[in-house]
C-alpha cells in the first residue's frame, strides 16, 4: 500500500497571515513540517497550497507542491485536491498540519499504520489530558472512543460530563483525551467525504470530523503517548519555542 502525506498550507490565515513563511530559527515553517514528515515512512510528502509565495518557497529547498484552489472548506477538502493533481496512485492519505513544525514522525508512522489496516477507512490520533485546564479549554478539542477504538464523538466541551461531581474533581473519576489533529484516509473515502456537506453538529462545534460521523463514518482513534509539539497558531506562538531550536 502506498501512503502519500499531504500537507495542506494556505497563505491567509485569519490569526497569523503567512504563516507557512514565518521563520523559526534559519528556516520557514513550511520546511520544518516537511522535513518532519520525510522522516517518517511515507512513500512521499507534498505541500498544497493556494498561494505562489508558499510555492516557490517549497521549490527552493527542495520539496514537492502542487498549487490549489483558494477557495476550499478545509483542509480535508485541499488533500483530496492535492491527491487529484498529484497523478500518481496512492491508497491513502496522511493529512499533516502545515503548522506543526516540529511534528514528531512517530505519531505520523502510527496513523499510518492504522490506515494500512484492510478495515480501516479514516483514522486519528489522541493524546490523554493530563492538566484540568484543557478539560475546560474549548480550543483543546476532546474525543471519546470506544473499546473497539472507533471515535464516538468530538467535542470542544469536557467529555464525558461527571455526574455529581464538581468539574475541578472529574479527572478523578474518567479519563479524558485531547484529539490530535493529524488526518488518515483511504483514497476512496477521501474522495467521499469531499462531497459530503457541511453538516448541523458540524456546524455547531466548526469541528469537520462531525460530519464524517454524522453520516456514519468508522473513524479509528489510537492514543499517542508522545508529548505535543510546538503547533503554531498566532505570532505570539513563535515566543514558546525553545531558543535551542530541534535539528
Amino acid at each position: 500500500m502506498r501512503v502519500a502525506g499531504i500537507i495542506p498550507a494556505r497563505y491567509g490565515s485569519s490569526r497569523f497571515p503567512g504563516k507557512p513563511l514565518a521563520m523559526i530559527g534559519t528556516k520557514t515553517m513550511i520546511q520544518r513540517t516537511c522535513e518532519q514528515a520525510l522522516k517518517s515512512s511515507l512513500d512521499a510528502v507534498v505541500v498544497a497550497t493556494d498561494d505562489t509565495r508558499i510555492y516557490e518557497e517549497v521549490l527552493g529547498f527542495g520539496g514537492c507542491v502542487v498549487m490549489t484552489s483558494p477557495n476550499h472548506r478545509s483542509g480535508t477538502d485541499r488533500c483530496r485536491e492535492a491527491l487529484d493533481i498529484i497523478g500518481e496512485h496512492f491508497d491513502a492519505v496522511v493529512n499533516i498540519q502545515g503548522d506543526e513544525p516540529f511534528i514528531d514522525p512517530r505519531q505520523i508512522d502510527q496513523v499510518t499504520q492504522l490506515i494500512r489496516q484492510p478495515e480501516v477507512c479514516l483514522a486519528t490520533l489522541a493524546r490523554k489530558i493530563n492538566d484540568p485546564a484543557r478539560i475546560a479549554d474549548p480550543n483543546t478539542v476532546k474525543v471519546v472512543f470506544g473499546n473497539d477504538g472507533k471515535a464516538l464523538y468530538f467535542s470542544r466541551h469536557a467529555i464525558p460530563f461527571v455526574r455529581g461531581a464538581e468539574p475541578s474533581q472529574w479527572m478523578l473519576h474518567s479519563e479524558y483525551y485531547q484529539h490530535i489533529g493529524i488526518y488518515a484516509y483511504k483514497s476512496d473515502t477521501l474522495r467521499a467525504i469531499a462531497k459530503l456537506p457541511s453538516g448541523r453538529l458540524e456546524q455547531a462545534e466548526s469541528l469537520e470530523q462531525l460530519r464524517w460521523l454524522e453520516n456514519g463514518l468508522d473513524i479509528m482513534v489510537a492514543v499517542t503517548d508522545i508529548a505535543a509539539s510546538y503547533g503554531i497558531d498566532t505570532p505570539d506562538d513563535l515566543q514558546r519555542i525553545p531558543k535551542e531550536l530541534p535539528s
